[in-house]
């Protein structure tokens, strides 16, 4: 009986939650750390610890996921992380 529960309560999570997008943070040579960590607070909303942590990420991987989100309330977002010369898409 409660495995029914559980999936009937995964399921209406999805339902209510929807599809997810992520903006994914890539790596450049060209932004100092200190323009990606101020970017990500002012445009993310992030704290400085997070975004501190996003930049060192991407630094040694390559990319980071900065935040997740309905495609629409992601694309004003990644389009300021574009406009500040960051290198972000929404997956």
């Amino acid at each position: 009986m409660a495995v029914i529960e559980k999936v009937k309560e995964d399921v209406l999570l999805e339902e209510a939650v929807g599809h997810l997008n992520e903006i994914v943070l890539f790596n450049d040579d060209v932004n100092t750390f200190d323009h990606v960590i101020e970017t990500l607070i002012r445009v993310c909303k992030h704290t400085a610890e997070q975004a501190e942590q996003c930049a060192i990420i991407v630094h040694y991987k390559g990319k980071c996921t900065v935040k997740t989100g309905t495609f629409e309330e992601l694309k004003p977002q990644c389009t300021q992380l574009l406009e500040a010369g960051l290198s972000a898409e929404i997956i």
